[in-house]
């Protein structure tokens, strides 16, 4: 799935000229995290973070929490003066596999949205977990299995095929590696309809096969290795 499916788009961008206690007085009420800067021609030229605004304003300046006598200091303080020029970014067309790694990699809660220099939107941790929801299936109820597969290439194939034989109904699969066997992979498997089978027999019928490692049924998890 790509970043254009799942990002936010009528970002709350600042200008280069924006007031930073405008923009803290905006985080505030939003609570949000960030803001793209952008040009006049609407190309992002920076980002400001909730921790940017914190850090060049005490909290007892913030707006709402006091008040602030104007005329210069904190009111003449602008967004291009605290903000991080040439942020990272992702154009709409992006993965959002590709997306979570570089949120990971540099510890960041949200990435701009860039298509041809323009900001087009924002994608942040919370899309991502809309994401992976989504693309496991948690929100439609049913099965997971949890199920290793150290096989023979093909080993998943058949895994699908079996399940398709036994009258079972999946909605999603993912591999990953297995963190704590080198070389080896695990399926995760989303099952929406058991058939006429009930989960003790659909987990016995895959034993005889592959090595599972755990199931969640009606929110309970049975580990079984």
């Amino acid at each position: 799935m790509l970043v254009r499916d799942w990002m936010t788009v009528n970002v709350i961008a600042l200008g280069v000229n924006s007031s930073v206690l405008d923009a803290a007085e905006i985080l505030r009420e939003k609570n949000i995290r960030q803001f793209p800067v952008i040009d006049s021609a609407g190309s992002l030229v920076g980002i400001v973070s909730d921790r940017d605004i914190r850090d060049a304003m005490p909290s007892k300046f913030i707006p709402g929490d006091a008040v602030v006598e104007s005329g210069g200091g904190l009111y003449t303080l602008t967004a291009g003066d605290i903000m991080t020029l040439d942020p990272i970014s992702v154009p709409s067309d992006a993965a959002m596999t590709e997306v979570a790694d570089l949120l990971v990699k540099h510890k960041v809660g949200g990435l701009p949205v860039v298509d041809g220099g323009r900001l087009e939107g924002i994608i942040t941790q919370l899309d991502v977990l809309r994401f992976l929801c989504a693309s496991a299936g948690s929100a439609r109820g049913g099965a997971q299995f949890g199920i290793r597969m150290d096989g023979p290439e093909g080993a998943l194939a058949d895994l699908l095929c079996d399940l398709r034989s036994k009258g079972i109904v999946f909605t999603s699969v993912f591999t990953a590696v297995d963190p704590a066997r080198t070389g080896s992979r695990n399926a995760y498997v989303s099952i929406a309809d058991l058939g006429d089978k009930p989960i003790e027999k659909v987990v016995e019928l895959l034993q005889r096969k592959y090595t599972l490692l755990f199931y969640v049924a009606e929110g309970v998890t049975v580990d079984l290795v």
